[in-house]
């Protein structure tokens, strides 16, 4: 599996294509922003991994990049207060009458809202979130701008607008936005319709959700999406002209110094730090929620009867407790003690960037038996990294998984159990997979995600 990984990682670095690079109209290099809403400073979500990885993409087009936050702070802040406040978002007071102020202030806000950009000096050391910052030329704040604009969207369906004091070629909304920043093209991604296809499993306002999704089909001049599947579910369910939509996928962007990281390190980390068995345990990561499916991957595994640990790493979300209400049970708490179940669960909160990459090289199998994806990166970083996957055959995943993982119904705990224990038992097919699951990620590299971004970025400026 390792040699697999580093042959492929060989190949790619000795074949150098000619650089890409996206011309503004008037031939300059073109400044493109992107949205920072999802784009947490330490724990991320797929849609931050997107976004992050996009910034990458546009870096890798030659463009000028900004991102546009919505922190609590304003032009009129001190400089230097202005870059401490950028770094330092989550200080802000959550005193009652301090939030009911802000609500207040949001509701009755203009909708015109005016960025300016953040110095960022290196004054703040930033170096414990540089695997979680995206790539930036500029950082630009609109005061409360995402929470603004959802308010007044959900009350008064009103659409805020942004103003730069500086000419702009393109913004591209990396999520369902009521945003938009007038005189330039507007891209809007949507990864998926999940609200919509199974709206029990998120917590969404479904009236809002749908309203907004369907003002974005409307005014975007572009719609980009993550895969055929999501494509599919938006043309037909939302009844956008195809022309109008665009599936880039997406790519991973782990930094060399993870993804080439000696395997005795990694080995070492996982054993020294988690205290297991290197390429001895099964790894689900991601958020503990419906549609992830954790209760039915825990019964499979349960009863699969294997002995190797399984280790989940992800926040508790919405209905995490009915998710994880077998761990719950008493009598399968006590079969656990006493060993008679096999194998042991271990449930992290939350692993560092740079440890859950080593928990993923480390993990004999990845188990990722979703109900929907919009296009599922923890498949294709789990593939990249050489780790064989366990994961469903449902939405965008065979797509991405190809014939390179072991494709299970997600609703059903047996066929579950039954791959888990063939992963478990089975060297050959391990080997295989990981083998496969390697070329098949290379689909899906940074230089085919930047192609096909150029396309529609080319195809939207050309309309100007």
């Amino acid at each position: 599996m390792v040699a697999a990984r580093q042959q492929v990682l060989q190949t790619v670095a000795t074949s150098a294509p000619a650089p890409l690079a996206l011309k503004a109209a008037s031939g300059k290099r073109p400044f493109v922003m992107i949205d920072g809403f999802n784009l947490g400073l330490e724990k991320g979500t797929g849609v931050a991994t997107y976004a992050r990885n996009l910034s990458y993409a546009l870096r890798d087009l030659s463009c000028d990049v900004g991102v546009l936050y919505g922190g609590r702070f304003n032009a009129s802040d001190d400089p230097l207060l202005q870059e401490i406040l950028f770094f330092d978002q989550e200080s802000s007071t959550n005193r009652w009458w301090a939030r009911t102020r802000r609500h207040i202030d949001k509701v009755l806000s203009p909708t015109s809202n005016t960025a300016f950009e953040v110095p960022v000096t290196g004054t703040v050391i930033a170096d414990p979130f540089l695997s979680r910052l995206p790539y930036y030329d500029s950082i630009w704040n609109a005061p409360d701008l995402y929470q603004k604009s959802s308010v007044q969207f959900e009350l008064f369906r009103l659409i805020n607008q942004v103003r730069l004091k500086r000419e702009l070629d393109l913004c591209h909304w990396t999520y369902p936005l009521p945003l938009r920043i007038k005189g330039v093209p507007n891209v809007y991604t949507l990864h998926d319709l999940v609200p919509l296809r199974l709206p029990y499993t998120t917590l969404d306002k479904k009236e809002k959700y749908l309203r907004l999704v369907k003002w974005v089909c409307r005014n975007a001049d572009h719609i980009v999406t993550v895969s055929e599947s999501s494509k599919r579910d938006i043309v037909d369910l939302l009844g956008v002209d195809p022309e109008k939509v665009t599936n880039t996928y997406e790519a991973v962007n782990i930094p060399a110094a993870y993804l080439h990281k000696p395997e005795d390190i990694v080995r070492r980390e996982v054993e020294g730090t988690f205290g297991l068995k290197y390429k001895d345990y099964f790894l689900f990561y991601g958020s503990i929620e419906p549609k992830k499916n954790i209760g039915r991957m825990l019964q499979g595994y349960l009863t699969s009867g294997v002995t190797t640990p399984l280790v989940l790493v992800g926040a508790q979300a919405w209905k995490s407790e009915q998710e994880l209400a077998l761990l719950a049970a008493q009598e399968v708490r006590s079969k656990l003690r006493r060993g008679r179940t096999g194998g042991k669960i271990v449930k992290l909160e939350y692993a560092p960037f740079a440890l859950l990459v080593s928990l993923i090289r480390g993990a004999k199998a990845v188990l990722f038996p979703s109900l929907y994806e919009g296009f599922g990166l923890p498949v294709l970083e789990s593939m990249m990294l050489g780790t064989p996957v366990l994961t469903s055959q449902t939405s965008s995943i065979p797509e991405i998984a190809g014939e390179a993982a072991l494709l299970i119904d997600p609703y059903d705990p047996r066929a579950i159990a039954e791959g888990v224990r063939a992963l478990d038992e089975n060297e050959a097919l391990r080997q295989e997979l990981a083998a496969k699951g390697v070329t098949q990620a290379e689909r899906f590299s940074e230089r085919a995600y930047a192609e096909r971004l150029l396309g529609v970025y080319e195809r939207v400026l050309s309309r100007q």
